[in-house]
């Protein structure tokens, strides 16, 4: 299993990194990003205990833990500041929390993260718009299946668009607690309630979280 959406205790999650990164690796993760919330005032700080945790973990064990950020509720016109302020202080992968229906994210957020050439993954993107789905296929932006309460009700939507617009997909379980991690069930369940097909679960479970990897030049970093 892939998941690159996790939250611990530098946020609003209930678990210290390296105990996510235990848990997660017991559970059968091959690899992982953990993407606590940040603006510009926290990024440093979050990046610096993730980085070391996530080296940490990844020397030890047989698991690929990837020092990530998730930019939450930064004005849209920050949000390429502060993208590029965490790749440059050593985050591997950038997730921008999108338009989601259940949270008052400001209009313009979508767009602002898929222009961005530091972003990565577009996290719950709610009611996408056909032409952001376009400009995310065309930046390489992945856009989230999320298995998440709340924002998984947009996860049809979502699919639909990424499928018309050539976009990748990813689903990733925005765990804030043990319980929130991933399981192959859970994937299915999560993956054919959105209305894909099996071959589109295969990409969406494989073969794009590796093209990932390969973009970020992680590939051959992942355990075998």
């Amino acid at each position: 299993m892939y998941d690159f959406h996790t939250h611990t205790f530098l946020s609003d999650g209930v678990l210290s990194p390296i105990e996510l990164i235990r848990r997660a690796y017991v559970r059968g993760y091959k690899a992982m990003a953990v993407t606590d919330h940040v603006g510009l005032g926290n990024v440093e700080y979050v990046i610096k205990t993730l980085v070391i945790d996530c080296e940490l973990a990844s020397r030890r064990w047989d698991i690929l833990a990837l020092p990530g950020v998730e930019i939450t509720h930064v004005p849209k016109d920050d949000i390429d500041l502060v993208a590029r302020t965490a790749k440059e202080m050593g985050a591997k992968l950038v997730a921008v929390h999108g338009e989601t229906p259940v949270e008052p994210v400001e209009p313009g957020t979508n767009e602002a993260a898929i222009r961005s050439p530091w972003v990565d993954v577009l996290a719950h993107p709610g009611l996408i718009t056909d032409e952001e789905a376009r400009l995310a296929a065309e930046n390489g932006v992945r856009l989230e299946v999320s298995a998440r309460r709340g924002h998984s009700l947009a996860n049809g939507h979502v699919v639909k668009v990424a499928r018309l617009a050539g976009a990748a997909l990813l689903l990733d379980s925005d765990a804030h607690a043990p319980e929130d991690l991933l399981t192959p069930e859970l994937c299915q369940k999560v993956a054919k309630g959105a209305g894909l097909n099996d071959d589109e679960i295969h990409a969406l479970l494989q073969d794009n979280p590796r093209e990932l990897l390969s973009k970020l030049g992680l590939d051959s970093s992942v355990p075998a």
